[in-house]
This record gives C-alpha cells, sequence and structure tokens, in this order.
C-alpha cells in the first residue's frame, strides 16, 4: 500500500458507500472479538486509498473523539496490525497499516501456537503422560503443532496465489 500522504476524503468516492463499508467491516470484526473502537478504526485505515492517516483525520472521519482513535491505536499497534510514524515535516503521526497486513497478523499467530504449545508440552509432562488431564493438555499440544504446520504451509501457498493476481 502507498503510505506517502494523507488520506483524500474529498476525492471521487463515495463517502457514504465508504462509510457503510467500514461500519459492516467494524461490526464483523467485533462479532468476531475485536474491540468495538479499534474494529472501526482498523476499517476506516484499511478502506483509505494511502493506508495511513492520522488522529484527526481518523477522529473525523469516524466522528469519534482524539481519546477514542488513541485508545483504539495503542490496541492495534499492541496486536500488531498497524504502526505509528511521524509525517514527515511535521511532528504529527499518522498511523499505517502494514504492507503485507493479513500475512503479517497470521505469521504472528504461529509465534503464539508456539509458545501455547510449548507450555501445553511441559504441562502434559507434569501432568503425567497417562492421566486423563495429561492426555487432554497432549492432545492439545498436537492439535497447535498441527496448527502451526498448516498455518506454515497455507501462508507459502497464499504468497504464491498473491503473486499470480498481478495486484499494485
Amino acid at each position: 500500500m502507498d503510505t506517502q500522504g494523507t488520506d483524500d476524503t474529498a476525492d471521487a468516492r463515495d463517502d457514504e458507500a465508504i462509510s457503510r463499508f467500514v461500519e459492516r467491516f467494524a461490526a464483523q470484526l467485533t462479532e468476531a472479538g475485536m474491540q468495538r473502537m479499534a474494529s472501526r478504526v482498523f476499517a476506516r485505515l484499511l478502506a483509505s486509498d494511502s493506508g495511513a492517516m492520522t488522529s484527526a483525520e481518523l477522529g473525523g472521519a469516524l466522528r469519534i473523539s482524539p481519546a477514542a482513535v488513541s485508545g483504539a491505536i495503542s490496541y492495534l499497534t499492541q496486536v500488531g496490525m498497524v504502526s505509528r510514524e511521524r509525517e514527515p515535516g511535521s511532528r504529527r503521526d499518522r498511523y499505517v497499516l502494514h504492507n503485507e497486513l493479513w500475512y503479517e497478523t497470521f505469521t504472528q499467530r504461529d509465534q503464539v501456537l508456539a509458545l501455547f504449545e510449548k507450555t501445553l508440552r511441559d504441562g502434559a509432562a507434569g501432568l503425567g503422560p497417562d492421566s486423563p488431564a495429561g492426555t487432554r493438555v497432549a492432545e492439545t499440544a498436537a492439535f497447535f503443532a498441527f496448527l502451526q504446520d498448516e498455518m506454515r504451509g497455507l501462508m507459502d501457498r497464499w504468497r504464491k496465489h498473491r503473486a499470480g493476481l498481478n495486484l499494485p
């Protein structure tokens, strides 16, 4: 995504259509477990041509307070979905989507899965491999190991597929 410059809300696109998309996708993200305001901010960044907006631009586009923007951005940066950059020649920050957002997000999840698997394997050993709890925890560890393997293969297939899409 081009992250040079700010989002131009005076472009030829339909502001109402953008707003409908943002609210619809944000509602789906919220249903999936993301914080409501973070969902709205993320969806608005996704809908911006530049993939980057300042706090003031986000607040204006979403009609939310600077505090609401700040809280949402804090969450989104913590989970690795956006990053903060200094606007060239300015003291203002702008918030930027990662270039391969979904790939990076799922790759980070792989690290979490590896941590879960290790903890579960250690737990299964401590609980005893022959106990019902040890067996259940060992199976859960095996599930997370399986997910990791599948996720790596899936991400490799996605990169190959994306290369064939001829996207800018």
